[in-house]
């Protein structure tokens, strides 16, 4: 009997707030899904350390722990099929997070899109850069990539807005791999799902607790409708033609409706529906879906000991996993018995020197921007180069070929598309792209 491979996917959400319409169709119910197929293992978390980053209210975060352990559970999530837990139940995720903070470069955190966009808010409006800037804030990708990697995830499913840290969490691994042992920390892909549906709120935006024009999830029945009556259409009267193309109202049914159903909505607006009567139809629609989940959901609510008791299983199976794993981190990083001193002191000697012959990495990536990067680091994961944006990809590759056939010959001619670097840095810089010179003789 030949087995089926295995792919480990992973998914949280931050517990600051009340699960929406969006977050159903973005997030938990592909995930739901997901968890159901027999080639992939699935792991799910609340990600209540994160939460302390953007909130400091208690009471907030403990409401928004049970409503969302709530909603994943009502919805079909099955905590014996999968790993279901709370990131704070982990205390090996902060110890994986120290030590990738020991090897992930400051100057890969200050590209971090949350960071530099607060960055940017401030010196636009006079203040000091990092004015009102948490360290948790700058240290989030750490964090992130400790949550990813300690369950050696395959894939995590995000938004394009979070592909960034994924691949961050991929530089750490490279880094701390390079420094211990490449086969320690697995890397991680994103996972961008381009049919998974992003819902537009009450007022045509993106559906966002940031913009208050939310559908809640398991609100009683009678405010989902009143929420539903409330979406924003334009002043096109009963009888005349209705566009689907921007209409929220429509592209909301669409994320619940089968194809079929879709098909006829459209012919509805193509004929003229009155938007109190389609408005109507979107209502029934949702409930449809979310009306069996409700009952689940106010009875986990309302037992939130019951809730705990999941919860707690579920850390349980997960440390199964993470303890083990983290003893073997912590071993391969020096944080073993005095034992074995000798033996690990000369495989620590054979260990840098293999690292000293090893030629840097060059990565070439697009950033938020959509200009085109690359950056070389040293074996260990330091950053040695970096490029300022190219306009497009030819360019940034064109560079890095001269670097790797021209060497030290290449970084003069090349530093106005430099990032300033400290002088100091210069002769290892040099070392290491001789390296790549002699690899290619």
């Amino acid at each position: 009997m030949i087995s089926t491979p295995v792919t480990r996917f992973l998914t949280g959400i931050t517990t600051t707030g009340t699960p929406h319409l969006g977050n159903y169709v973005g997030a938990v119910r592909p995930a739901v899904q997901s968890s159901l197929r027999p080639d992939v293992k699935s792991y799910y978390f609340l990600a209540d350390y994160h939460s302390l980053i953007k909130c400091d209210d208690p009471v907030r975060i403990q409401r928004s722990t049970l409503e969302i352990a709530a909603t994943w559970l009502a919805s079909g999530l099955d905590p014996e099929r999968v790993t279901f837990y709370r990131q704070s139940d982990i205390p090996e995720i902060p110890e994986l997070t120290w030590m990738l903070t020991c090897v992930t470069g400051k100057g890969l955190l200050n590209r971090a899109h949350a960071y530099k966009a607060s960055v940017d808010k401030n010196t636009e409006s006079g203040q000091e850069p990092d004015d009102g800037v948490t360290a948790g804030l700058f240290m989030y990708p750490v964090l992130m990539a400790a949550d990813i990697l300690m369950f050696k995830a395959n894939k995590v499913p995000v938004g394009r807005d979070q592909i960034q840290h994924i691949e961050m969490a991929r530089d750490m691994a490279s880094s701390f791999n390079h420094l211990y042992g490449k086969d320690l920390l697995v890397l991680p892909e994103a996972e961008v799902d381009e049919q998974v549906a992003l819902l537009p709120g009450l007022d045509g935006r993106k559906m966002s607790k940031s913009y208050d024009n939310t559908i809640p999830l398991f609100v009683p029945q009678a405010e989902m409708k009143k929420r539903i009556l409330s979406i924003v259409t334009d002043s096109r009267a009963p009888g005349e033609p209705k566009d689907t193309e921007g209409s929220a109202l429509f592209q909301i049914y669409q994320a619940f409706a089968t194809p079929e159903e879709t098909t006829a909505f459209a012919q509805a607006f193509a004929d003229g529906i009155a938007w109190g009567e389609a408005k109507q139809v979107l209502f029934e629609r949702i409930d449809r879906e979310i009306a069996p989940m409700r009952e689940r959901y106010a009875e986990l609510i309302a037992n939130p000991a019951e809730v705990e008791r999941i919860l707690l299983a579920g850390a349980e199976k997960a440390r199964a996993e993470a303890a083990p794993y983290t003893r073997e981190l912590r071993a391969a990083v020096g944080l073993r018995s005095l034992a074995a001193m000798q033996d690990a002191t000369a495989a620590s000697a054979d260990k840098a020197a293999d690292k000293a012959s090893a030629p840097p990495v060059f990565k070439q990536y697009r950033e938020k921007d959509g200009r085109f990067y690359f950056k070389m680091t040293a074996a260990n994961g330091d950053l040695l180069l970096q490029s300022k944006g190219y306009d497009n990809p030819r360019e940034a590759a064109a560079a890095i070929a001269a670097l790797k056939t021209q060497g030290p010959g290449a970084l003069e001619a090349m530093r106005p598309q430099l990032e300033d670097h400290p002088q100091s840095m210069l002769e290892t810089i040099r070392n290491a792209l001789d390296v790549l010179l002699t690899l290619q003789e």
